[in-house]
């Protein structure tokens, strides 16, 4: 499998090139809430990395997002703007347009929530590809079902720190019996801290819990390494033991999204069931590539030279030291 993976690598490392960071399941968040006949509470956070915000500016067709917020600060990871706003007239949110300014520019989604006291209201993901959304709330409409399956799919695919790891893993293991053990220890393992996590039971802070997954993909570099050289250590010979362990932090790294949004416990968990289900998905779907492509190589009889065959893990290696340098230099206070 060492030898075969080369193409797959080389896409990854092209989209990562330095300095980029990981990928972070941490959606921005734009919830406008009715509080009275004619008041509204409006809500934006979005995701810093320590002191640095990207651009994002939320906008609203009927101007109100562009007064000064009433109250404005960092907490936990994100920029929090609140706004206090008066409006007149039976639906004055109905049919406006909310948009993202700088959205488009960036791998971020955005979850937005609309709650009026007649019950009527909107819940939805706006991506980069289409960062502008308009409000149809006379008739209410209920959380998009497929909305947080989809965004478990989106975010497995396009992280590539998830996805490095589980290639590691893929360099690692020997069979078939270890690979589905393996797969199963990581699928068990960030699934129950994904739920715990998200449900407030379990916390790390953002920035060293980004360390500690950045450090859990520089571990399985050389260990990959000694795999592909014919060696052994614990983890060639219980890769699913390195899995499981690994695996609680990345799930608590996918919690991270999902539990700053403000949804209450009945929508948290629809949306905690949909999310694990579109990640386990995106993994498989992964998985099936290589070794989709291990079979084809297979297949056509090509035979790597050997620095091409190790590419695959030095990059992994390379990355995974890159991010936790990032990530280590924000924990203590370097950037």
């Amino acid at each position: 499998m060492r030898r075969l993976l080369l193409a797959l690598a080389m896409l990854l490392f092209g989209l990562l090139a330095p300095p980029a960071f990981a990928h972070e399941v941490r959606p921005a968040y734009l919830e406008i809430d009715q509080t009275g006949a004619n008041t509204y509470a409006a809500i934006w956070k979005q995701p810093t990395m320590g002191d640095v915000a990207i651009h994002l500016v939320p906008h609203l067709s009927n101007g109100w997002l562009e007064q000064a917020p009433a109250d404005q600060y960092a907490a936990d990871g994100f920029l929090i703007r609140r706004w206090s706003l008066r409006a007149s007239g039976a639906s004055p949110l109905d049919g406006q347009t909310v948009s993202i300014e700088g959205l488009a520019d960036t791998i971020t989604d955005v979850f937005v929530r609309v709650q009026l006291l007649n019950g009527n209201g909107l819940d939805t993901i706006m991506r980069p590809e289409a960062p502008q959304v308009r409000l149809a709330l006379a008739k209410g409409a209920p959380t998009t079902v497929p909305a947080f399956l989809l965004l478990g799919i989106e975010h497995i695919l396009t992280g590539p720190d998830h996805l490095l790891f589980v290639l590691g893993l893929l360099l690692i293991v020997r069979d078939r019996w270890a690979l589905l053990k393996t797969v199963s220890a990581f699928t068990l393992a960030h699934s129950l801290t994904l739920a715990a996590a998200t449900l407030g039971l379990i916390h790390l802070s953002t920035p060293v819990l980004n360390a500690l997954i950045a450090l859990s993909i520089l571990f399985i570099a050389p260990e990959a390494l000694r795999a592909q050289g014919g060696g052994t250590s614990l983890t060639i010979r219980y890769p699913w033991v390195v899995a499981f362990i690994f695996g609680l932090l990345h799930g608590m790294g996918f919690a991270n999204g999902l539990s700053t949004l403000g949804l209450e416990k009945g929508a948290l968990l629809l949306a905690l069931v949909l999310f694990n289900i579109g990640v386990e998905i995106g993994q498989l779907t992964f998985i099936a590539l290589v070794l989709a492509l291990k079979r084809a190589f297979r297949l056509m009889a090509i035979e790597w030279a050997q620095p091409v065959a190790l590419a695959p893990t030095y990059a992994i290696g390379a990355l995974g030291a890159m991010w936790t340098i990032q990530y280590s230099a924000i924990v203590f206070g370097a950037v």
